[in-house]
Formats: C-alpha cells, structure tokens, sequence
C-alpha cells in the first residue's frame, strides 16, 4: 500500500487527464447522490410499491396517456393526464398524509409530479422506478381498460 501512495504524484503527474476524468466523474456521483437524498420523494422497486399498497393503502397515481392506460396499469390505479395534474386538489388534498405513489410509462413524468407534491407540502411522496415497465417486467398483474 505504502509503494502505491508513494507512487501515487508519479502517476498523476503524468496522467493528468485521466485524474481530471476521474475527478470529474466522482464529482458527479456525488452530486448525483445528494441530489437523490435531498429530493423528498422515494423511488420503490416494484416489490416495495406491492408492500406499500398491501400494508398502508397507498394511492397509486398513474400519469400515463389514457392510451398506455387502457394497455395496462397497475390495479387500482387511478389515472389523471399529466396536464390536468394539480397537487391543490380538493380530491389529492384529502390524500395528503396517505402515502401517494406516481407511476408513469417508464418513470420520468412521474419525478416531474413527485416533486410538485413535495413542494405542495406532501410528506409521504413515492414514485416507481422504472414506472409501469418495470411493473410489468417483474411480471406483476396488469389491468386493462379505464378500470
């Protein structure tokens, strides 16, 4: 270990792009990773979204098109079009100290509304990672139509 760190300035001196690259790369890991900390959403596997709903009732908020929608979403969904989404109200307001799971497609619009919750005072904010794909490639029971 001692001839590694003695070494060491040898090494960066005459490979400084390669230090910059990984300077550069764990700056952003940890960027990366205090983002998600400080975010105030969860992202849950499918398994956990299964446990949360099973044990605490969770409202699970599917933010898909109504096309994707009827292909299959998750049981006891309820859809709302991302244009119409509003943390305000009077119906998710009642919701508030319920823990509230978005899901989407694959994820990403569901992040988009995870963080107006949070901003609109919801505590308990979740989102599926991987969103309805990741649902359905765990091979999770799928429902169809406006149910």
């Amino acid at each position: 270990m001692t001839d590694f760190l003695h070494r060491l300035p040898e090494f960066a001196a005459h490979h400084p792009l390669l230090i910059a690259a990984f300077v550069g790369l764990l700056l952003a890991l940890v960027f990366t990773e205090a983002a998600r900390l400080f975010r105030g959403y969860k992202e849950l596997t499918p398994a956990a979204l299964t446990q949360l709903i099973n044990r605490e009732n969770a409202l699970v908020i599917d933010l898909s098109p109504l096309a994707d929608f009827e292909k299959g979403h998750i049981p006891g969904a309820r859809h709302v079009l991302m244009s119409q989404f509003d943390p305000e109200h009077k119906d998710l307001a009642k919701a508030r100290d319920l823990p509230v799971v978005l899901t989407c497609r694959s994820g990403t619009t569901a992040g988009n509304a995870a963080r107006r919750l949070v901003k609109a005072g919801f505590t308990r904010v979740h989102t599926l990672g991987g969103g309805n794909a990741a649902w359905a490639q765990a091979d999770l029971p799928m429902a169809k139509g406006r149910s």
